[in-house]
């Protein structure tokens, strides 16, 4: 009787943690104990690992008069899910005799089935990067979540589809074997795909929403800048359909982005492809909770504001949200970061989204519209208003009316309006810009400033200054506004190609404030 000792992982949080797993085989009467803090899914191994050695052709540990002792080491981390099986059944392997091979730089993770064959497992990707941070040179774990951890470079990654699979290909008892892996040139293929990809599969296109010319230029605008925007209008003038629209303005994700919000989805065991390509587009509906907008449960999940992460939060009916879940927005809008505190610890969830809103005029929709009546008390109307504060209408960059279309419009050809594509290059054109301006401050667009790089890096002159002083004053704009004011300014003047900020920047980029809902 030996000890044997395997290496395997689990996804915790959003970061990943290595876990030793060692077997120790001693005689006595059959008992079969795992020890390490495992709550009940890992506890219930036992049955599964038995079951799965006895199905690939070994005899099981339950038919057999010696003590097994499982230790999950450092025995102060919780191990949560069935990850584990795999690490477990081949370190009871080892440790038995029946088969021999080398561990030190591999490591193995995945359910089995009572059959042997391998499940899918959450947190692939971010268990595949630490690996390769430690030195490890080899992962073995189920097929379906190989292309996602294949995405690492400097690491093999081995896609079985059982227990049987990766005994043949690291027992050095029986040689001759093929190993059989996927190869790292997948993901070089993968991005390719995507750097070679143009405008296709656009669910909805600017060019197939009539009119409207004034709420596309405030949302290009956005996309260019990172900004948050608010669309507010009637009814049925294309609000929804504008902001599902906009995802397709926004450049494509880096490889680096790309990981990270793959990271995230595959923690949460949202992962339904390889690799995440396209900014994300989150929309949850009005009745979500807090908890679920921000974050927290009783495993201190990720929510919406993290999903949304370097993508798209799409919040239609804005002022239908309960008023504690719009407040629960002020942290990630202004730190692009959100903290969750409960009792079982506190953690730091990334919430980098742009925020694309939509609120009617009142409750009933019809508050000021021409030849509509509106049913809503003034009661009704003040309440509507109230539901959103002065710090969230601060924390919105671009206030855009979103008015009634003439019916004489709606018969336009789609030739006669401006799509995607012609709006999409003059954003990248931005982007780029404000990505060379700040390689030395780690941020990629004018939205991300910070008060104190702001008055580094955006110079004005003093007609510009005077004319945003006046205006700042006449408006009494809180100095978040005003610092807004001055990065939505330099946004409109990189869509220009102007290289200082002018007047008629300004001027437009106050335009965008509140108007109707001063009152708020």
């Amino acid at each position: 009787m030996s000890v044997a000792k395997i290496y395997s992982a689990q996804a915790t949080l959003l970061n990943a943690k290595i876990i030793d797993i060692e077997v120790d085989l001693s005689r006595g009467l059959h008992s079969f104990s795992i020890v390490g803090l495992a709550d009940k899914s890992v506890d219930e191994s036992k049955d599964r690992v038995s079951a799965a050695i006895k199905n690939s052709g070994w005899k099981s540990p339950k038919n057999k008069n010696q003590k097994v002792v499982v230790s999950l080491a450092p025995a102060d981390v919780k191990k949560e899910g069935p990850i584990f099986d795999l690490p477990i059944a081949l370190a009871y392997l080892l440790s038995s005799g029946d088969i021999e091979a080398e561990t030190k730089t591999r490591l193995f993770i995945g359910e089995l089935s009572l059959d042997g064959n391998l499940r899918p497992i959450k947190g692939a990707l971010p268990i595949a990067q630490k690996a390769k941070s430690l030195g490890f040179k080899e992962i073995f774990l189920p097929k379906e979540n190989a292309e996602e951890a294949s995405t690492i470079k400097g690491i093999k990654i081995f896609g079985a589809d059982n227990l049987l699979d990766v005994v043949k290909h690291i027992n050095t008892k029986e040689a001759g074997e093929e190993e059989t892996s996927i190869p790292h040139e997948l993901i070089k293929t993968f991005v390719s795909k995507k750097k070679k990809k143009i405008l296709k599969d656009i669910e909805v296109d600017f060019a197939d929403i009539k009119g409207q010319e004034s709420a596309k230029r405030g949302l290009e605008i956005a996309a260019a800048g990172g900004h948050n925007i608010i669309m507010y209008g009637p009814p049925g003038t294309g609000k929804t359909m504008l902001a599902r629209a906009f995802t397709h303005l926004l450049p494509a994700l880096s490889f680096e982005e790309m990981l990270e919000v793959t990271s995230i989805y595959s923690i949460g065991g949202m992962l339904a492809t390889g690799l995440i390509e396209e900014p994300p587009f989150r929309s949850p509906h009005h009745t979500a909770s807090y908890v679920s907008l921000v974050g927290g449960g009783a495993n201190l999940k990720p929510g919406e504001v993290t999903l949304a992460h370097k993508g798209v939060l799409f919040l239609d009916e804005f002022p239908e949200f309960d008023k504690k879940v719009l407040e629960s927005l002020r942290q990630p809008l202004e730190d692009r970061e959100v903290t969750v505190s409960r009792a079982k610890g506190s953690v730091r969830y990334p919430a980098h989204f742009i925020l694309v809103a939509t609120m009617n005029p009142c409750p009933c929709g019809n508050y000021g519209v021409k030849g509509k009546d509106c049913s809503c008390s003034a009661q009704n109307i003040d309440r509507y208003k109230r539901k959103l504060s002065g710090p969230i209408v601060d924390r919105i960059d671009l206030w855009v009316e979103v008015s009634k279309v003439e019916h004489s419009k709606l018969t336009d050809a789609r030739e006669m309006h401006e799509g995607t594509n012609k709006m999409k290059p003059r954003v990248e054109k931005a982007r780029n810009i404000q990505a060379k301006r700040y390689a030395g401050l780690k941020i990629k667009t004018n939205a991300e400033l910070s008060s104190k790089d702001l008055v580094k890096e955006i110079k004005l002159s003093d007609k510009v200054k005077e004319t945003l002083n006046t205006s700042a004053k006449q408006l009494d704009l809180s100095a978040r506004s005003y610092h807004r004011i001055i990065k939505l300014a330099r946004t409109i003047a990189d869509m220009e190609g102007e290289k200082e900020i002018k007047e008629n920047h300004i001027l437009e980029a106050l335009q965008y404030r509140p108007k109707k809902y001063q009152s708020f």
